[in-house]
């Protein structure tokens, strides 16, 4: 891609562009080596239609032959806060998930910033049907780490979102809330799932 083309895109985003002297400072952290940059795969107009609303974010599977992927940030950055920040929340339920070694794709993406107020407190069943379009969980967490770095500042700091991924059991996957408002949990990216109701949950009673 040339220079004159990033210009563009630094020129149309401004703080809402990952692109790549953006993604330096998280690369850095994870892996030495030359990065590919892609070629844009939008149209300059539709990056103006989202510039204002979303982040471009420039996706890479890997860097220095390490993938990018939820195992490689989280052996990265660690999961205690009292160590270095930023961090993931400590849990391990995750480990041995496939979505945890999903890679980045080499492109272009488009994510939006702040969540839709609209979509707070609704199923993700429900949003899916009403054509919402969730991102996968690596893309969440590079691009947070990766803004992270750049920007100093937090996305989604008190919310979660919803991803593309599900678990072995097909439970969907949510990410995000770094921090406890109510101050009970540590600080950490969360990594969890929404478990859906089966025929193994059920009731007993007491009198």
């Amino acid at each position: 891609m040339e220079r004159s083309t990033i210009d563009r895109l630094k020129q149309l985003f401004g703080k809402n562009l990952i692109g790549p002297d953006e993604v330096k400072p998280l690369l850095e952290r994870i892996g030495v080596g030359e990065i590919a940059i892609p070629e844009l795969n939008y149209s300059l107009e539709e990056l103006e239609q989202y510039a204002k609303d979303y982040l471009l974010v420039m996706g890479l599977p890997s860097v220095g032959g390490k993938p990018v992927t939820i195992r490689t940030l989280r052996e990265a950055f660690g999961v205690d806060p009292d160590v270095s920040e930023p961090c993931f929340y400590n849990q391990d339920w995750y480990m041995h998930e496939d979505f945890i070694d999903r890679q980045l794709e080499s492109r272009w993406y488009l994510l939006r910033k702040e969540v839709v107020e609209a979509s707070r407190a609704v199923m993700p069943e429900q949003l899916m049907a009403e054509d919402y379009a969730f991102p996968a969980a690596i893309l969440c967490a590079y691009t947070f780490f990766a803004y992270w770095f750049c920007y100093d500042e937090k996305l989604w700091y008190h919310d979660f979102v919803w991803c593309s991924d599900t678990d072995h059991n097909g439970d969907r996957i949510y990410v995000g809330k770094y921090h406890d408002v109510d101050g009970v949990n540590k600080n950490g990216f969360s990594v969890h799932r929404h478990l859906a109701l089966r025929q193994c949950y059920a009731a007993v009673t007491v009198r």
